[in-house]
């Protein structure tokens, strides 16, 4: 009897380690701005969906134009100075929205309300969408 259940225990154990092992093997390693590209932001240790960040690491996202806008009033902006915004935002992946929100912060540009708002909405449905997934 006590042969049997040692024999349920391992094979529980390697069960469980079988699964571990297979699971790496699955996940998709490519990354970028080294965070998985599949990242929900739907648990603690993903940080590509968070728009706050310990790191004061500046990543731009070919918007170095948009340095040109530090310090000014998101009310000051004009049609033009949107659509320079919107066009760094449509094309970005989704993935990348949040950290592109992080690096305006760094570098002390607010965007315009418009533009934010598009932008705070990708984020959110992107995290809805991972807490989906985890259903």
């Amino acid at each position: 009897m006590i042969y049997i259940a040692l024999l349920i225990i391992i094979g529980i154990i390697a069960g469980i380690i079988a699964n571990k092992l297979s699971s790496k093997k699955e996940e998709p390693e490519a990354k970028t701005n080294n965070r998985p590209i599949d990242c929900c932001g739907g648990h603690d240790v993903c940080e590509s969906e968070t728009l706050l960040s310990s790191s004061e690491k500046i990543i731009y996202f070919e918007d170095e134009e948009l340095d040109a806008f530090k310090g000014i009033s998101p009310h000051d902006y004009n049609d033009n100075n949107i659509e320079e915004f919107r066009e760094v935002l449509t094309t970005l992946k989704e993935f990348e929205v949040a950290g592109w929100l992080r690096s305006l912060q760094l570098r002390g540009i607010v965007p315009p309300y418009i533009v934010k708002e598009e932008a705070l909405m990708i984020v959110a449905e992107r995290r809805e969408k991972g807490k989906n997934d985890l259903i």
